[in-house]
């Protein structure tokens, strides 16, 4: 397949915006594509978006940010991640090979080789632009649900730390992508924990702090393990939902280090 149509059938609200007007212009001429006007509304700015069927809709006052949310498909979330890898790949001046290569090996198992190459050379077109990251983030969290947006902030965790260590301009990049995501402080210390190493990280996994008792331990494993469930993101497709055990097994690990140490 040419052009986008290896992901264009999985696109929805994001064929418009600051992603859509992105993600044409990393393009260039879109050609066959986006043939019957759909290039139109991929590098338009979100006057108009495409239905699954190909059908030109204009947002609806009426439609609650529920029923908006609910239509992010796998494409959406692709191109959202794509777009925000490359801020916080560029966020310390530096684009490490290793990072690089992360990415690579995430799209490889996310969505099989083929279809990763064609992801990871839309990837570094984009990272040629500047991206409004404000603009960018605000589309997103006005479309995407929380669960998802979490796995979007677990991913570039990933991609910082895959060079060895996460430096405080990633960090910087990353927390202010939460903040505009809509991503409260506890989730984000939540997901930054797992990608340190630290005696109080088990905690702050679990949102709770070390005064907690073993009932209230208990309680915050149960409403995390929830929270993170990999079943939270199956509208996304099973390859995100892959991505999503990861967060998982970090909650179940670090509940299973403080069963350990407090020997309940």
């Amino acid at each position: 397949m040419s052009g986008l149509k290896w992901i264009g059938a999985t696109l929805g609200w994001s064929f418009g915006g600051p992603i859509g007007a992105i993600i044409g212009l990393a393009l260039g001429s879109l050609g066959d594509a986006f043939s019957s006007g759909k290039s139109g509304s991929l590098l338009g700015g979100g006057a108009s978006q495409q239905t699954r069927g190909g059908q030109q809709r204009r947002p609806s006052n009426h439609r609650t940010q529920r029923q908006r949310r609910s239509e992010t498909t796998s494409g959406d979330f692709e191109v959202s991640l794509l777009v925000l890898a490359t801020v916080v790949i560029k966020a310390d001046g530096i684009q490490d090979q290793r990072e690089l290569d992360f990415v690579r090996k995430q799209f490889v198992s996310m969505y099989g080789k083929d279809r990763a190459n064609k992801a990871f050379d839309l990837f570094k077109r984009v990272s040629q632009q500047t991206v409004p990251l404000r603009q960018v983030c605000m589309q997103i969290r006005q479309m995407m649900d929380h669960s998802s947006r979490l796995q979007l902030m677990h991913f570039l965790f990933g991609i910082a730390k895959a060079d060895g260590m996460v430096t405080e301009d990633e960090e910087r990049q990353i927390f202010t992508i939460a903040g505009y995501l809509g991503v409260s402080s506890s989730d984000y210390s939540s997901i930054k924990a797992m990608f340190y190493n630290s005696s109080e990280n088990a905690y702050k996994i679990l949102e709770i702090t070390k005064s907690a008792t073993n009932s209230e331990v208990k309680k915050a494993y149960r409403k995390m393990a929830k929270k993170y469930h990999p079943d939270k993101v199956e509208h996304l497709g099973e390859e995100h939902k892959k991505g999503a055990e990861e967060k998982f097994k970090e909650v179940q690990k670090a509940y299973e280090q403080l069963q350990k140490e407090r020997k309940f």
